[in-house]
């Protein structure tokens, strides 16, 4: 009971020294020593941070797809940037990208277009028509080649 104990306080002081831990229990199937309520939480939070994360790549996509289609009075000036931050975006989202977490974007992508529409809307002054339900697929917003005519 002295490993658990000392485990949860390591925990509160070190996490890093509690990952590394709590790797060598599981590693060697001592699974009656674990940190069982934080190991959990960490779980539960390491979940949240990769869905969070997919989630802010694929709306920086929508919202660059969008500027670089409809915002034709500043495509100019700004197509080269919105072009190379969609690249960026999309090839974070790759290396990020399970079936697991494909699956959830494609679950909330409705949600995700809204959210960036509120945003390019608010960056343009409601001065241009953007469309109302989102003009591209998911599979053409990951594809690394993919720009909207």
């Amino acid at each position: 009971m002295t490993v658990i104990t000392n485990l949860q306080q390591i925990y509160e002081t070190d996490d890093h020294l509690w990952l590394l831990e709590t790797i060598k229990l599981l590693k060697q199937s001592r699974f009656d020593e674990l940190d069982l309520e934080n190991l959990i939480e960490e779980l539960e939070s390491l979940t949240k941070r990769d869905k969070h994360q997919v989630k802010s790549l694929l709306e920086q996509v929508i919202r660059h797809l969008l500027l670089l289609q409809f915002w034709t009075q500043e495509y100019d000036r700004n197509k080269n940037h919105w072009r190379s931050e969609i690249r960026s975006f999309r090839v974070q989202l790759k290396d990020r990208l399970t079936s697991n977490l494909y699956n959830y974007l494609n679950s909330i992508f409705t949600t995700i277009y809204e959210d960036a529409l509120g945003y390019v809307q608010e960056k343009t002054g409601f001065t241009v028509n953007f469309p109302a339900e989102c003009p591209y697929s998911l599979e053409e917003v990951l594809d690394i080649h993919y720009l909207p005519n």
